[in-house]
Parts: structure tokens; sequence; C-alpha cells
């Protein structure tokens, strides 16, 4: 019975050694692969580049009840909403 339970702990003791050295080399092949693109792609520009704003489908002129129930549903909202 000794000597399996010292086979137990030698098999257990090499499983966790195992899985930590895969982890100490999946570690460093993560930092080496991040250095490596972050070498190749160039830089990001410091300010986003501004786009247009596509034109707009909606009609030019909007009917004065909806208006009406817009502002009163942004204002219902906002009130709502406070911090």
């Amino acid at each position: 019975m000794d000597n399996l339970m010292s086979q137990a702990v030698d098999l257990m003791i090499a499983g966790m050694g195992f899985v930590f050295a895969f982890l100490v080399v999946l570690v460093f092949a993560t930092m080496f692969m991040s250095k490596i693109i972050t070498r190749l792609t160039p830089p990001e520009p410091a300010t986003p580049a501004r786009t247009s704003r596509a034109p707009s489908s909606a009609p030019a002129s909007v009917d004065p009840d909806t208006a009406e129930a817009i502002k009163k549903a942004v204002a219902q909202f906002r009130a709502r909403h406070k911090k």
C-alpha cells in the first residue's frame, strides 16, 4: 500500500510540474507574440479621424404633433434618469 501511495504522490507532483511548466511557456509565448505584433503594426493615430455623417433619410419637416410628442418623451426620459 505504501508503494502505491508513493507512486500516486510522484504522479501528482509530475502532473503539477508539467502544468506549471506549460503555463510558464504559455505566458512567455504570449508576451513574445505581443511584442512582435506591436512592432509590426503601425501606431494608432492620436485622434480618431472625423467621418462625415450620412444624410438622413427622414423627411425635412416633422409634423408639429410628432415634434411635441418627441419633446415630451425626451423630457420624461431625462426626468427619470437624472443622476
